[in-house]
């Protein structure tokens, strides 16, 4: 009789399952509220044509929304609200390309989807300027003053650059580093790896990468750390999308199959 039992809650379908382990005001209400930050295509933006949000983490966490029986109800804010929106209780998830970082885990717990890195891209025209990556040693390079990618950025020169290191010029984020690359303000930009295939199928011929990632991190949905329940629903319903082929689907389908993750994990960025 004991082995029935427990082989009949195995067998409990996916959405009902996890609801055990839902907060009650989400599972009253039927619905997740997640913050996003809609100018990092192709994780997540407004579609020129028909101004509704589009994008990778868009398709993603409705997908995943779905496996937890659950309505997802998107809330705009800025970068800078994101976290305060969590820790206050304004929304329950952030979902907006947000890299899981360590210092980051008093205020957020992260499932993570996507493997990234920061990465040098120049413009087309000045290739012939940069044969390598030592080429950047000396040179104004630009990235969004709101990730990790200064730091990274300085490491690397530390590394590679004796006597000669490269600038780091801060930005208001990846569009402005781009608008200044064009306009020669700066040398170099760095995003991440993720999100240039797409900013090159944009814009032909005007950009070109140099070397590859100079660092691996992982993006993930931001939970409050006191959920744990949530958490392992959420990450139990990415491995079922992972399982069931729609995760891989999704990440051909926006040009993100090398960023991909075999399986969730939480808090695993450094």
């Amino acid at each position: 009789m004991r082995r029935f039992i427990a082989t009949a809650l195995l067998c409990l379908p996916l959405a009902q399952a996890q609801a055990a382990d839902l907060p009650s005001a989400i599972a009253a209400a039927g619905a997740i509220k997640v913050a996003i930050v809609p100018n990092y295509p192709p994780l997540e933006y407004r579609d020129p044509a028909t101004n509704t949000l589009a994008g990778f983490d868009v398709e993603l966490g409705e997908a995943i929304a779905r496996k937890l029986g659950l309505r997802l109800v998107w809330q705009e804010t800025s970068f800078d609200q994101m976290m305060p929106a969590i820790t206050t209780g304004r929304v329950d998830a952030i979902m907006s390309g947000m890299t899981d970082l360590a210092t980051r885990h008093g205020a957020a717990s992260f499932v993570d989807y996507l493997r990234s890195g920061p990465q040098f891209f120049i413009q087309q025209s000045r290739a012939a300027e940069f044969a390598d990556l030592a080429a950047l040693c000396g040179r104004n390079v630009g990235t969004s003053r709101r990730t990790s990618f200064p730091k990274e950025i300085a490491s690397w020169s530390d590394a590679h650059c004796p006597g000669k290191s490269i600038v780091v010029v801060g930005t208001e984020g990846s569009a402005d580093a781009r608008t200044q690359l064009k306009q020669g303000r700066i040398d170099a930009a760095v995003q991440g790896n993720e999100t240039l295939p797409y900013i090159m199928e944009q814009e032909p011929k005007a950009y070109a990468t140099l070397g590859g990632p100079i660092a691996f991190q992982f993006t993930g949905i931001a939970l409050p750390v006191q959920e744990t329940g949530l958490q392992q629903a959420v990450a139990t319903a990415l491995d079922g999308l992972i399982a069931d082929g729609t995760y891989k689907a999704m990440l051909a389908k926006w040009h993100l199959s090398d960023n991909g993750i075999e399986k969730a994990a939480i808090n695993a960025g450094q």
